[in-house]
């Protein structure tokens, strides 16, 4: 989702104006650019969320209305929001899955995906352990993609879904 609204003329223009155009070159917008800025200053994070978590909210809620207005609806609805605790989101939602790894998992897969600033951007996340005990479900995901799908398979039995 923050990957469509980046894509947004709004969106783009307002990180291009804040930071220059090295965070849009060609016109698109490069996130690692956009993290180096926004994870190095408490201040330039805040207007980035400012400017992300009310669009990421609205887009949501409107998903959410389109997709229970189907008839039948759908068994269960899935949204992967990164900083849902921490951007106070939770309480829009039934239920809560906090997928957690191991910190050295984590890494090297944040790094894997061209990731920086990752102890900037750990620093402004609750812990694996606070993410578990907020959430309505846990599941530790540090093993192979087919074991998680298999994880998340059973925690969307026990919810009925």
């Amino acid at each position: 989702m923050v990957h469509e609204l980046y894509r947004s003329g709004e969106l783009r223009n307002a990180v291009v104006a804040r930071w220059g155009p090295d965070v849009a070159p060609g016109g698109a917008v490069d996130r690692s650019a956009v993290a180096a800025r926004a994870f190095t200053d408490p201040g330039e994070r805040a207007w980035l969320e400012g400017l992300l978590w009310p669009r990421v909210g609205e887009r949501i809620a409107a998903w959410r209305a389109g997709e229970e207005a189907r008839t039948p609806p759908p068994r269960a609805l899935v949204v992967e929001v990164p900083l849902l605790f921490e951007a106070g989101m939770d309480g829009a939602f039934d239920a809560t899955i906090a997928v957690t790894a191991p910190e050295e998992v984590r890494g090297e897969r944040a790094r894997a995906r061209g990731h920086r600033a990752l102890d900037e951007r750990g620093a402004r996340q609750l812990t694996q352990d606070d993410k578990a005990q907020r959430a309505t479900y846990a599941i530790v995901n540090d093993g192979t993609e087919s074991e998680l799908e298999r994880r998340l398979a059973d925690v969307l039995g026990r919810m009925g879904g």
